[in-house]
């Protein structure tokens, strides 16, 4: 059963919700003003996106929990459903029972990493999920229930979900899911959710990166081995080299602050 993840639904003109709950913030109007100027078109959609986006660059993130997707999920291993349930805030999961779905040979297609292949051991591995799945299969036959029966089924087992997220929450999961050391399948799923999202809205979509992203933190906090060891590890600075700047201005290093620049600072405001 191959991972497959389906864009169900999302909040109807996601960047209009977050253009009037920006404006909320940063406006004596009220909130019916604004959606009144929305409606009867004063407000553009160029606006629309162009102010959407500047808001974006400031890090204001709240508003981004009133733009909702819901996600069909499906061929993914309990392995990662163990993974993804720890999101907990601002995400809801449906995810399909093994106390009331009784699988069937047919119909249970374990998860292989390629690892096993590459390593000349999927015919072992086929041959154990063979026989794992005649036990269960026996202990429904002999009337064990099917809450029960699951007790010998593995992390190779696939499960389908629904999920709701705010995309606050689809950001967070990307910076942890999205970076190369995820574990390869989720990271395929978070990937294949990602592209869904560009598809549907790409003014946002694009904030989906790993946390190195330009648009995210922009710089790597993993190990400095890991970092090296990253298909995209040349082009993302380390924290260790942020570090070492920081260093350097707290040696002294950098070039002094003199009167003349305070002075355009102090003053920027109160010219004549």
């Amino acid at each position: 059963m191959p991972l497959e993840v389906t864009l169900i639904d999302y909040a109807r003109d996601p960047l209009t919700k977050l253009y009037g709950a920006y404006r909320t913030c940063y406006t004596p109007k009220t909130p019916g003003e604004v959606w009144d100027e929305i409606g009867d078109g004063r407000i553009p959609p160029e606006t629309i996106r162009e102010f959407v986006a500047e808001r974006l660059k400031t890090g204001h993130a709240s508003p981004l929990e009133q733009v909702v997707f819901w996600f069909g999920i499906s061929g993914v291993s309990r392995a990662l459903s163990h993974q993804f349930v720890r999101h907990r805030i601002g995400i809801s999961f449906e995810q399909q029972s093994q106390r009331y779905v009784k699988y069937k040979e047919e119909r249970l297609d374990y998860v292989m990493p390629k690892t096993w292949a590459r390593q000349g051991l999927a015919d072992e591995y086929d041959r154990l999920m063979k026989e794992i799945t005649r036990d269960y299969e026996a202990a429904l036959k002999q009337g064990i229930p099917a809450e029960d029966a699951r007790f010998v089924l593995p992390n190779a087992t696939p499960t389908n979900f629904q999920v709701m997220v705010n995309f606050t929450e689809l950001l967070h999961i990307a910076d942890l899911r999205l970076c190369w050391r995820a574990q390869w399948e989720i990271r395929h799923m978070v990937a294949l959710m990602r592209r869904e999202v560009m598809r549907a809205v790409p003014e946002i979509g694009g904030y989906l990166q790993p946390k190195c992203g330009e648009k995210r933190m922009g710089y790597c906090d993993e190990p400095v081995k890991e970092w090296e060891r990253c298909p995209i590890g040349k082009v993302r600075p380390h924290k260790e080299q942020l570090l070492e700047v920081f260093k350097q201005v707290r040696a002294g290093h950098l070039v002094p602050l003199s009167e003349e620049h305070l002075r355009q600072v102090e003053d920027a405001g109160n010219e004549d």
